[in-house]
C-alpha cells in the first residue's frame, strides 16, 4: 500500500493544497453578502482537490517513468523504481478517477461538464515539457480550473467578469511558484531534454517573476473590483504582494533548498486570499 499512497504524493500535501486555493477562492466569492462560504461545498472541493492531485500524480508519473530514472529528484519513485508495474499505476488511476467523478457528480450540471472540461489539461500537461519551455503554463491552466468551477458549484453558473480575472490571477501565481520548484530540477532536465520555464528564464528568472506577480496582483484586484469586495479582500492582496515581493527578493536560484522552501511558502498566499475572500464577503 506505501508505494500506492507515495504514487499520489500523499507525503507531500503541498499540491493539494495549490490545487484547493483557488477552488476556495471562488466558493468565498460566490457566496451572498454579508454571509461565510458553505462548509459543505468547501469540503467537497478539499476532497476533490486531494483525489484529482493524486490522481494527477500518477498520470505524470506513468508518462515520466523513464524520464523519472535519470533525474536524482525522482528516481525512487515508485514506477520509475519498479515498486509499482504500469499496469497496476493504471488500475489505481482507474479508481481514483471513479472517486474524483463521484465527488463531481455532487455537483450542479454546469458544474460537472465544466469540471469534466478540464480532463484533457490534466492528463497532456505531462507531455507538455517535452514540446513546450512553457509548461507551467499549462499547469496553471490545469492547477486553477476550480477558480471556474467553485463558483458555478455555489452559483450555478460563471460571472466571468469575477471568474477569469480570479483564474488568470491563479495562472500567473502558478507561473511564479512552478518556475521556482522547476529550477531544482533545471540540470537534469538539460540532461535528459526537457523544457520548462527556468530553463527559458534563466538568469532573467527574477524579471519574469516580477512581471507574473504583477498579474497575480491585477487579477486578484479585478476580480475583488467585479465582486464589490469590502476592505478585508485588499489587505489580503496587499499581504500577498509583500509575500511574492519576498520571494523574488530572496529566490536564489542556485540553491535547491532555497527554491524548496519558498515553492512551499506558496500555500499560505493561497490560505491569505481565502481568508480576504472569506473576510471580503462577510462585511459586504
Amino acid at each position: 500500500m506505501q508505494p500506492y499512497l507515495r504514487l499520489m504524493r500523499i507525503d507531500r500535501p503541498i499540491g493539494t493544497w495549490l490545487l484547493f486555493w483557488p477552488c476556495s477562492w471562488s466558493v468565498a466569492l460566490a457566496a451572498a453578502p454579508g454571509c461565510l462560504p458553505d462548509l459543505g461545498m468547501l469540503s467537497l472541493m478539499l476532497a476533490g482537490s486531494f483525489v484529482m492531485r493524486g490522481a494527477g500524480c500518477t498520470i505524470n508519473d506513468m508518462w515520466d517513468q523513464k524520464i523519472d530514472r535519470k533525474v536524482e529528484r525522482t528516481k525512487n519513485r515508485p514506477l520509475a523504481s519498479n515498486q509499482i508495474t504500469p499496469f497496476n499505476a493504471l488500475i489505481f488511476l482507474g479508481a481514483q478517477l471513479s472517486v474524483g467523478l463521484a465527488i463531481l457528480l455532487q455537483l450542479n450540471w454546469y458544474s460537472i461538464l465544466l469540471g469534466a472540461s478540464s480532463l484533457g489539461l490534466v492528463i497532456s500537461y505531462p507531455l507538455m515539457k517535452r514540446i513546450t519551455y512553457w509548461p507551467q503554463f499549462i499547469l496553471g491552466l490545469t492547477f486553477n480550473w476550480g477558480a471556474l468551477v467553485g463558483y458555478s458549484a455555489v452559483q450555478g453558473h460563471c460571472d466571468w467578469s469575477i471568474c477569469l480575472p480570479l483564474y488568470a490571477a491563479g495562472v500567473a501565481w502558478t507561473l511564479v511558484y512552478d518556475t521556482i520548484y522547476a529550477h531544482q530540477d533545471k540540470h537534469d532536465d538539460v540532461i535528459v531534454g526537457v523544457k520548462s520555464t527556468a530553463l527559458r528564464f534563466g538568469e532573467a528568472t527574477s524579471k519574469w517573476l516580477t512581471g507574473f506577480s504583477l498579474m497575480t496582483v491585477t487579477g486578484f484586484t479585478v476580480a475583488g473590483i467585479s465582486a464589490e469586495q469590502s476592505w478585508p479582500f485588499y489587505v489580503a492582496v496587499l499581504a500577498s504582494s509583500a509575500h511574492l515581493i519576498r520571494q523574488v527578493a530572496t529566490l536564489n536560484i542556485k540553491d535547491g533548498e532555497n527554491c524548496a522552501k519558498l515553492f512551499k511558502s506558496n500555500s499560505s498566499i493561497g490560505a491569505v486570499i481565502f481568508f480576504g475572500c472569506l473576510f471580503g464577503t462577510w462585511c459586504q
